[in-house]
């Protein structure tokens, strides 16, 4: 690798219910290139440069429950933080109305890619970033329009690996989910699950699911590895949706 490029791999993933997936990732997380610091200015540090361009088992789980999930033809999905947008090129191959999302300047570049590998129109996406503090970041660092749009369900993975992100998060879903929404988080266990459930709950969020998942994958050393992720699912109801539901109880 020189200081002007980064290095990829690509490897087949499989998906419950249909064909492997092609993904393109980054070689290691070591890799980083930055050459005009859009990265920077969007608050991204060497350190974590690469974690949006590698796969992580929480990132397969979401994708293989989305797998399994009836498709709605009217429900807007989006994934934040999306990285390699795995999850998303299920949803788009399934039909299902889904938009991908990441702060990360090649995102975009590297979600074009894998679409074009599994032979898949290039999906919708949008620049969503959250704990910004209010400051807009210029779309020639992002490389695309700001995610300004609200969804029926909201779905990520692995989103809550630093001190902040619990109440960031949270914020950033109740910004973008409709009164009535669903939102599913995988989450390995880094230590700030209950934080975030707290903050969702004062959104009006009521946790609907929780469950331990298993699965065994191979790393990038050749080792097959059980990996646990939390899946879990919260639901709001809107004042309409609310309505709804007492006009049924009361008939």
């Amino acid at each position: 690798m020189t200081i002007a490029s980064y290095q990829t791999t690509q490897q087949p993933i499989a998906i419950l219910g249909g064909n492997d997936l092609v993904i393109r990732s980054l070689l290691d997380n070591q890799q980083f290139y930055d050459p005009d610091g859009a990265a920077e200015r969007l608050g991204i540090s060497s350190a974590s440069w690469p974690l949006f361009g590698l796969l992580w088992p929480s990132g397969v789980q979401l994708a293989t429950q989305l797998a399994s999930r009836p498709v709605c033809i009217n429900e807007r999905i989006l994934e934040i933080g999306c990285g390699l947008g795995l999850a998303s090129l299920v949803g788009q191959r399934r039909g299902a109305r889904i938009t991908a999302s990441d702060r990360h300047p090649l995102a975009r570049t590297f979600l074009k890619k894998n679409a074009h590998l599994n032979g898949l129109p290039t999906l919708k996406y949008r620049h969503g970033q959250w704990g910004t503090n209010g400051s807009e970041p210029c779309i020639l660092d992002t490389d695309a329009e700001l995610l300004s749009a609200r969804y029926d369900l909201i779905i990520g993975s692995d989103l809550l690996y630093e001190r902040g992100m619990a109440q960031d998060v949270a914020s950033f879903i109740n910004n973008h989910a409709y009164p009535s929404a669903e939102v599913w988080m995988m989450d390995p266990g880094r230590g700030y699950r209950p934080e975030f459930n707290r903050h969702m709950a004062a959104y009006g969020f009521q946790l609907q699911h929780n469950k331990q998942l298993r699965q065994t994958l191979e790393g990038t050393d050749g080792q097959i590895k059980e990996h646990q992720t939390r899946f879990q699912i919260f639901r709001r109801m809107g004042m309409d949706s609310l309505s709804e539901e007492q006009d049924i109880l009361q008939s």
